[in-house]
């Protein structure tokens, strides 16, 4: 007696998705010992589909060009230009029992540094 009922793709004893039929005369589920005879499948037609993003989440992944000039502002002093105001960012670059990479970047040439902390 069959205790799932969820279409001639799976199995009807254990609930696992059969196996395409091929060569053999009987599909196998790879989960229990059911086993169906390939012409049950006789005359089925099996449709795939591929769906890509949408064209409006690429615009999105332009807009972290501009990302490291997102952020905290801090009193640290550009090497590049002396002037004062920086914007950082972390990101761990290293094993986890390491510090984090901190990344600064001058809000008024754009000169990057980052510091091992």
């Amino acid at each position: 007696m069959s205790c799932f009922g969820g279409g001639p793709n799976f199995c009807p004893e254990c609930g696992n998705v059969l196996p395409l039929p091929g060569i053999p005369d009987v599909v196998c589920c790879p989960g229990c010992s059911f086993r169906i005879p390939v012409s049950e499948f006789s005359g089925q037609e099996i449709y795939s589909a591929v769906v890509f993003n949408p064209v409006e989440q690429t615009a999105v992944s332009q807009d972290e060009e501009d990302s490291e000039m997102k952020g905290a502002v801090i009193d640290r002093r550009c090497s590049r230009c002396n002037k004062e105001g920086m914007i950082y960012h972390t990101r761990q670059m290293r094993s986890a029992d390491e510090g984090q990479t901190v990344f600064f970047t001058c809000t008024h040439c754009r000169y990057q540094e980052k510091e091992d902390s």
